[in-house]
């Protein structure tokens, strides 16, 4: 794959990833403003076609859109970016040791809780502090809002514990089935269109 097609698959994944950020739905049980949004998974898919480099330019490009309607001051985009990049790294890593659709989901898999790990730091270290100190919120309220939904969560350990990482587990397990169904056929398209271009330029050679 030459330089100039894979700057401009990696363009047009992050404007798909971008456009799919801005859709996002809860998960029954899970904290209320823990949304879940599709991105990842078009991220993934480009992490497994153009390897980690391209992934994380499209996480860095959709994050940086999202920033200028933050409501997070930033923070949301942070954590978002650090979690993406995680699970990019690690699935990747672990699929090059074996280019198998069983290493993959290996891979998809380890990643998750790597990025379920990331979550639990990434919220106690940047999206609580951003709720508690730029926002004004009282930590036992967000606590509180949390048990309405699972009332196992009744401080900040059981809250990492019992609502971050539950919910970012569920959603590596989202994106690693929509990669898993659409990475196989989106590779084998995109590859065509490069022997079909490098064909088309052998003849005008």
């Amino acid at each position: 794959m030459t330089k100039a097609s894979k700057i401009t698959y990696t363009a047009v994944f992050a404007a798909i990833a971008t456009v799919l950020m801005y859709f996002e739905f809860p998960i029954p049980f899970m904290p209320p403003f823990l949304k879940v949004d599709l991105s990842g998974a078009v991220v993934l898919i480009g992490a497994f076609i153009f390897g980690i480099g391209p992934a994380i330019t499209m996480i860095g490009i959709k994050d940086l859109i999202h920033l200028t309607q933050s409501q997070t001051a930033g923070s949301g985009e942070l954590a978002d970016f650090l979690m993406l990049s995680t699970l990019v790294i690690v699935a990747v890593l672990l699929y090059r040791m074996h280019k198998s659709r069983k290493f993959a989901v290996i891979g998809c898999a380890v990643g998750a809780v790597a990025m379920a790990c990331m979550g639990m730091l990434t919220n106690y270290f940047l999206i609580i502090p951003f709720y508690v100190n730029g926002m004004g919120w009282n930590l036992d309220a967000i606590f509180q809002m949390c048990a309405a939904v699972n009332p196992a969560i009744d401080g900040m350990s059981a809250y990492l514990l019992f609502g971050i990482l539950p919910f970012n587990l569920i959603k590596g397990v989202i994106l690693t089935v929509i990669t898993m169904l659409a990475y196989k056929k989106l590779s084998v398209f995109i590859k065509s269109k490069q022997i079909d271009l490098h064909h088309k330029s052998q003849q005008v050679g």
